[in-house]
């Protein structure tokens, strides 16, 4: 019976990857339909992944150098599951909610655009506006550090989103606890002006609901998002 189990969710994961439509709870609610969300601008063609790690991008003057390091590093190690390798997305937890801390960056131009992210409830309960800590556990409402495949459009319970597969062990239950890329109210720039930092999300990776637009079309399907506190 265990047996069995297991093998309808290795398939469930398996078809992750060429199905859109799935079924998904927690952070969105299961649509019922699947709607497209406008496909992304065609990008260049992808060098190969050790051309990354040898070429050596240099860190963008708003990421540390550190942080940079780590997510190319993370890009090599899956690369194998990694389509895309020209543009990444970081996500610098280190910083305060109020600051851009969503960074996509081209590696072959060095060109960066930084947007306003939200963290999970359950990474910080006192919503102090700093991420506290990270969780890969179901129903924890956190976020989770690591290196996430973006995967299809669907329209759910925060309209168009983004389906993500976590690809370390800090961040692997991230399709069953229905970590996606959404827009929300509550990561609006003007909610810095009111309260000083955004809202929490249910450790989505939730964008200004005048951002997501730019976000999906820069960041498309098949890319990494490396998210960490360093």
């Amino acid at each position: 019976m265990m047996q069995a189990a297991q093998s309808r969710r290795a398939l469930l994961r398996s078809a992750f990857f060429t199905a859109s439509g799935l079924a998904v709870s927690s952070c969105v609610a299961p649509a019922a339909r699947i709607a497209e969300a406008p496909r992304p601008v065609p990008l260049p063609a992808a060098p190969a992944p050790v051309q990354v790690a040898r070429n050596g991008p240099k860190a963008p003057a708003n990421i540390r150098p550190e942080l940079f390091k780590r997510a190319v590093a993370a890009l090599d190690r899956h690369a194998s599951r990694i389509p895309t390798h020209d543009r990444i997305a970081i996500v610098d937890f280190s910083q305060a909610s109020y600051r851009p801390r969503l960074h996509l960056v081209h590696l072959g131009t060095g060109e960066c655009e930084s947007f306003l992210v939200a963290h999970g409830v359950g990474s910080d309960p006192g919503h102090t506006g700093l991420l506290q800590r990270f969780s890969n556990e179901p129903n924890s409402e956190a976020s989770s550090e690591g290196a996430f495949l973006t995967a299809d459009y669907y329209v759910g319970k925060h309209g168009d989103s983004q389906r993500l597969l976590g690809l370390d062990a800090t961040n692997n239950n991230a399709f069953d606890r229905a970590i996606v890329v959404h827009s929300a109210w509550y990561s609006n720039a003007d909610m810095i002006a009111k309260h000083g930092k955004l809202g929490r999300s249910q450790g989505c990776f939730a964008v200004g609901e005048r951002e997501l637009a730019k976000v999906f079309e820069r960041l498309g399907p098949g890319r990494m998002i490396y998210s960490a506190k360093v």
